[in-house]
């Protein structure tokens, strides 16, 4: 028999904005959203606490942050990440070398690291997956880190962030450069912390899609996902958001896709499931 087709439809950046959450919310109870990953460190944190505890069967990871988003931590105990306010580095790039070549900032992203799963934890919600806000879990140095304190920050399962550029070349056309650039660097980080989530026992998706569609993930996109789509698991990631990204958020209420899903004999799952 085939393998059967499982998908976790996740929205990043829980907690960021109070119209992103009501916009997750939204696209879990009226469309196929399965789990969203939860910012613990931003203005909008604890309202999304609340709709999570109303809503049992949306699956909740931590969404880590490192770049672009506030810490955990003041200042005083980890200023070579932070700037005034508990702001980090708004530059990825820049970000990235200096958390890779500075071997002191090791101890501040370790305890930043463990602060923000205090956070998770202290919500009492499940931890269905960890990732990381512009995917810098995967980072070398935060990806260790995440290695050697799993067990007891309680990690069972973490998105390995692999999008098949092929499969995507043939869903979507544009922004050539963006997406083949995207496709090597996050590949070769994927390829990189496969085997290390191996050994440890992490569970993660066979294939991640999102990454290449960089927040134009729309229903036209999704219809041809869902027709393509591999057999095994796989995760879609979105930012479904009114505001921002009302693409994103009417691709995932789509009746059009909704429909697909049940059409395919797609089974909509969260990481626990895996």
């Amino acid at each position: 028999m085939a393998s059967p087709r499982r998908l976790i439809v996740n929205a990043d950046d829980f907690g960021r904005t109070p119209d992103i959450n009501a916009s997750i919310v939204h696209a879990h109870r009226n469309g196929i959203l399965t789990s969203a990953s939860l910012m613990v460190n931003e203005p909008a944190t604890a309202e999304a606490v609340a709709w999570a505890r109303e809503h049992p069967q949306l699956g909740v990871g931590l969404h880590l942050t490192f770049v672009c988003g506030h810490s955990a931590l003041p200042m005083k105990r980890i200023p070579g990440l932070v700037q005034e306010f508990g702001q980090f580095d708004s530059g990825p790039v820049a970000a990235g070398w200096r958390y890779y070549f500075e071997r002191s900032l090791r101890p501040q992203l370790r305890d930043e690291m463990a602060a923000q799963f205090d956070r998770f934890h202290a919500t009492g919600l499940t931890l269905d997956h960890v990732n990381g806000h512009l995917h810098f879990h995967l980072h070398p140095v935060v990806f260790e880190l995440l290695l050697e304190n799993a067990k007891a920050w309680g990690v069972t399962r973490v998105r390995l962030t692999h999008d098949d550029f092929w499969l995507n070349a043939r869903l979507a056309s544009g922004r050539w450069f963006y997406r083949a650039a995207h496709a090597v660097m996050l590949g070769w980080l994927s390829r990189r912390a496969g085997p290390a989530l191996a050994r440890k026992g992490l569970r993660h998706a066979d294939r991640v899609f999102g990454l290449l569609q960089d927040s134009h993930v729309d229903e036209e996109f999704l219809l041809r996902l869902l027709a393509a789509l591999p057999a095994g698991d796989s995760e879609l990631y979105s930012h479904p958001s009114a505001d921002q990204f009302p693409n994103e958020l009417a691709a995932l209420v789509s009746p059009r896709v909704r429909d697909a899903v049940r059409q395919h004999g797609v089974q909509l799952i969260r990481y626990q499931d895996l």
